[in-house]
């Protein structure tokens, strides 16, 4: 048969253009994907939570890290189904291995440590790529103060890694306009509150600084975190500091053993904190893990810290 140029043209229009290889950005690397990862796992709570917002648990064979910490809510149980939890808490290179990985979806301190066993470098030998949690970058490089931008950039950049950038670019564009009805509700005037992360310890707190969701998600309700200018993401500071800086609300960060209301207890039962503002005035505010780390509850976050501050 003669081949022809309109033979050619119709061939080429029946056949879908593929996507792949596609590259992203992945803290200071470029990552290629030459297709589309199929057996990924992802390590904690709200990187999961991210995989199954973007509906990817068919390419998944695993979650790691969340039990060790945390619960799945009746939310999360229904979304993952029946892929395993491979490890506790953070996965060894023979776990991931052992579950036929192609691809890992973990931070800095969410997942890997610098230096540690799991990071890019160890596992790409092994034929598993892996995508860096945007917040978490920032204990590697250079990045600016975090931002609402952090968990959309993961969110798109996932979508073009398994090619549902329509589904990623949706969600996104969902998430902005749910924020800025909330930013349209806030009022106009008035200081902005000021506010202290508390995540865990009693010795020395460990508390979110400028490059921690957190900081993104008070500044957005219209508040101030007293650390935007602690240039960490999470990290321990002294009381003195905070009692100095007075808050006026206090952010309980819920997970582990210790409950939020075991933390709130003491903060309001230590003579030191009894001329904060907050303990004064018995001003606490209480955000889930899966809701202060970057994932898709972030925005619900905003609208619980937004009725918090500006509670009349």
């Amino acid at each position: 048969m003669k081949t022809t140029l309109t033979t050619l043209s119709l061939l080429a229009l029946a056949t879908p253009a593929l996507a792949h290889p596609v590259t992203v950005e992945s803290c200071n690397r470029q990552v290629t994907f030459d297709a589309v990862p199929q057996a990924a796992v992802s390590n904690d709570v709200n990187l999961t939570e991210m995989m199954l917002v973007l509906d990817l648990t068919d390419h998944m064979v695993g979650y790691t890290g969340i039990n060790g910490w945390n619960k799945l809510d009746a939310e999360m149980r229904a979304g993952v189904g029946e892929l395993p939890e491979l490890a506790e808490r953070y996965p060894s290179k023979e776990v991931l291995l052992g579950a036929g990985a192609d691809f890992y979806f973990a931070g800095w301190n969410y997942g890997m440590r610098v230096g540690g066993e799991v990071t890019p470098e160890t596992l790409q030998p092994f034929g598993i790529d892996v995508y860096e949690l945007y917040e978490s970058c920032a204990h590697i490089m250079d990045k600016p103060v975090a931002s609402m931008e952090d968990m959309y950039t993961d969110l798109l950049n996932l979508g073009t890694i398994f090619d549902v950038s329509d589904r990623a670019e949706t969600l996104v564009a969902g998430y902005r306009a749910e924020l800025a009805a909330i930013l349209e509700e806030l009022p106009t005037d008035g200081d902005a509150p000021r506010a202290f992360v508390y995540d865990s310890g009693e010795d020395t707190p460990f508390t979110a600084g400028r490059y921690a969701m957190p900081n993104a998600l008070i500044a957005a309700a219209g508040g101030v975190n007293i650390m935007d200018d602690f240039e960490k993401s999470w990290a321990t500071v002294s009381w003195e500091a905070v009692v100095e800086r007075d808050p006026e609300i206090i952010v309980i960060i819920n997970y582990g053993d210790v409950t939020a209301e075991q933390k709130r207890a003491f903060m309001m039962e230590n003579p030191a904190f009894a001329n904060m503002s907050a303990v004064q005035n018995d001003r606490f505010v209480v955000l889930e893990y899966v809701e202060a780390t970057p994932g898709p509850r972030n925005i619900q976050a905003v609208r619980t810290l937004a009725e918090a501050f500006w509670q009349q």
